[in-house]
């Protein structure tokens, strides 16, 4: 089975659809899973009251046919917290986003957006992670990165990386800007049952 990962696309439909066209070239067998961050809110977090909006397009971008491309299973980000937090509309959208849920499980592993771990220092980074799962894929950050046990993995794009046994964090890296994904999967044999990521940029093709 293989899995195309893809997150924080924050409304960019180009970058989507160049990444959309990407997978299908590579991997036209693989589901698409969604890490959150779908779309971009306007209103940043500094900026937030006690009003509610009640049209979505105050408080967030949209571009025409977006939405139509958002036909995979996903997770929700901060980005769409945010978006229900300060409204109050009734459009279908709204009630898309509602429904989505913080986590995914594919295969032994788990999908989260992972702005729910603890981040901070300078420069900003994940500073403490809580798998559910040993191999836990998530964004936020916007940078592709692997970590095995605790410690982070130099990594380059279109190497076929192996999961081992131990706890595995990957970041899938960022749709907007990036055009970054990450192919999993999983082989079998005889004797045993292999994982495998690989990191893919669809503007480096």
């Amino acid at each position: 089975m293989k899995y195309a990962i893809i997150g924080d696309i924050h409304s960019s439909k180009e970058d989507l659809e160049k990444v959309l066209s990407h997978i299908k070239e590579i991997a036209s067998d693989a589901k698409i899973i969604g890490t959150g961050d779908l779309f971009e809110c306007t209103v940043s977090k500094k900026d937030i009251t006690d009003q509610k909006f009640t049209a979505l397009s105050e408080v967030m971008l949209n571009p025409e046919g977006f939405v139509e491309l958002l036909t995979f299973p996903t997770v929700f980000g901060n980005q769409e917290e945010r978006i229900l937090h300060i409204t109050e509309s009734k459009e279908p959208v709204r009630a898309w986003i509602e429904a989505l849920p913080e986590t995914l499980g594919i295969r032994g592993a788990e999908v989260i957006h992972g702005h729910q771990w603890k981040w901070g220092g300078n420069p900003w980074a994940l500073q403490e992670a809580h798998p559910n799962e040993r191999i836990t894929f998530y964004g936020h950050s916007h940078t592709s990165m692997l970590s095995v046990n605790g410690k982070w993995q130099d990594i380059d794009f279109n190497i076929l990386y192996e999961m081992g046994d131990g706890e595995v964090l990957v970041n899938v890296g960022a749709v907007v800007g990036a055009c970054e994904w990450v192919l999993y999967e999983e082989t079998e044999s005889s004797t045993k049952k292999s994982k495998f990521v690989t990191f893919l940029c669809a503007s480096r093709s």
